[in-house]
């Protein structure tokens, strides 16, 4: 069953998401560190750190959304990095971020579907995903063309949530996640279905083990997963 954030549009999921960052883009980025309690930020940094182990020159940011995870990259020493994403909304918000960090020679954002990548064969040195794969409409189709992409060799970093299994954080965690966050996010984001679809979404993605199935099944190799903060997301490295 394909998880979306309107169930009573009759539009797709790819739609659906489009419309429901744009709507939240202006409150994206507070609630975002908020909600987790700052903690997202460490996370990009453990997954640059991994990253920067490639030394790469080129990087591309799928699911880009305000450009965090794009500036953090940086780090890595790239020479430049692309960001795409399919909500002009929070695009927006995120080239006003890096004007104002005067990053705009290093960092080009663009609209960009993470199926139909605009972008030749063999391209990048590396591809970043933070939080956005679970948003994809179809998880292979977006898997495949970003390796498609991606120059042999290249390495891809995926941080995304998961789900944590240990009691009793387990239970406490989706408590927060199922009741907390949706209240809180409707109160601030005024879209009462986006903090809505964010656990759900979460639970209908397949983490763990098997999304590294799904890596292997879409080209990738030399494949592993690094579970976070009890479990609450996870690093998932791989190569083309």
């Amino acid at each position: 069953m394909t998880v979306v954030p309107y169930k009573e549009k009759n539009s797709s999921k790819k739609e659906q998401v489009a419309q429901m960052f744009d709507s939240i883009s202006s409150r994206y980025d507070f609630l975002n560190h908020f909600l987790s309690l700052g903690i997202d930020k460490g996370w990009r940094r453990k997954a640059v750190k991994l990253l920067a182990a490639s030394k790469p020159e080129l990087i591309l940011d799928v699911a880009t959304g305000t450009a965090d995870f794009a500036i953090q990259a940086l780090d890595a020493g790239p020479l430049n990095i692309i960001g795409v994403d399919i909500s002009e909304g929070m695009l927006d918000v995120g080239r006003k971020k890096i004007a104002e960090k005067g990053l705009t020679r290093k960092i080009e954002l663009r609209l960009g579907d993470s199926e139909n990548l605009p972008f030749p064969d063999n391209n990048f040195d590396a591809v970043t995903v933070g939080f956005g794969v679970r948003n994809f409409e179809n998880l292979k189709k977006g898997l495949q063309e970003i390796n498609r992409v991606m120059k042999p060799g290249a390495q891809l970093i995926i941080l995304e949530f998961s789900r944590p299994t240990r009691f009793p954080f387990k239970q406490v965690y989706n408590f927060y996640f199922k009741f907390i966050l949706p209240r809180i996010g409707r109160l601030v984001s005024r879209d009462k279905a986006a903090y809505t679809y964010l656990p759900e979404s979460v639970e209908a993605f397949p983490d763990g083990e098997r999304f590294i199935a799904v890596l292997h099944e879409t080209g990738f190799k030399n494949t592993a997963c690094t579970p976070l903060t009890f479990g609450v997301s996870s690093i998932y490295t791989a190569q083309k």
